[in-house]
């Protein structure tokens, strides 16, 4: 499932491309910005996440010259989110419109809704990717080279997070609410002997070195 993103913002397109590719979705960030159109044939995408304010042509331009050829989802990012801008992107043939700055959760759900209604299948949101590892959330497995081993509930859970967030730093704190979900006090230590058993883990089909320790910060998968 390929995803067209055209954001000049290196910052923001990194982040979005390595979150959508954390749900298995194959995103192509824009290369040429005078040549939009073209790349969008060349590349024939499932979906395309459309910039409103870009170089040398707009956001809007670009919708109309892939409606001319297309019906292909398209999703409007932008800062630019006045209800003219939003009226005129779905008059352009815009399918939705997500104002920046967005939680990369919510961008991820509106991919996934429109991709639902467009091609009525479910996306591939059981799984999460990260280079040759994937993480399958429906039987709690993961898997690399040809070598799968289960899960358990603990690990399925600390290693969701940190794919989820690939490239960022996840505290302590916040890993411990996501596995305990709930107020009281849990040892600190209880959470390290976790991740050395999910690294164990890991260990056994290769990727051992997954998960990197952030010392009074937390973990992050890069």
């Amino acid at each position: 499932m390929t995803i067209y993103l055209v954001e000049d913002d290196a910052t923001i397109a990194g982040a979005v491309a390595s979150h959508l590719r954390a749900w298995g979705y194959d995103c192509v960030v824009a290369a040429d910005f005078r040549d939009v159109a073209g790349e969008f044939q060349r590349l024939q995408p499932q979906l395309v996440l459309l910039d409103l304010l870009l170089p040398f042509y707009n956001g809007f331009h670009w919708c109309q010259e892939i409606r001319r050829t297309s019906q292909v989802p398209i999703l409007f990012l932008s800062s630019a989110s006045d209800n003219l801008n939003i009226l005129t992107a779905i008059q352009m043939g815009g399918d939705d419109f997500l104002a920046k700055p967005f939680d990369l959760n919510i961008l991820a759900a509106k991919v996934q809704a429109l991709l639902r209604r467009a091609y009525d299948f479910a996306p591939p949101s059981d799984v999460l990717a990260c280079g040759a590892l994937r993480l399958n959330l429906s039987d709690g497995t993961v898997e690399q080279g040809g070598q799968r081993t289960t899960l358990t509930r603990n690990e399925l859970k600390i290693l969701q997070v940190l794919l989820e967030n690939r490239g960022k730093i996840v505290s302590r704190d916040r890993l411990m609410e996501r596995l305990w979900e709930s107020d009281s006090f849990v040892d600190e230590n209880t959470l390290t002997v976790n991740v050395n058993r999910l690294r164990k883990t890991l260990a056994a089909v290769g990727a051992g070195d997954l998960i990197v320790t952030r010392k009074k910060q937390g973990y992050l998968v890069p």
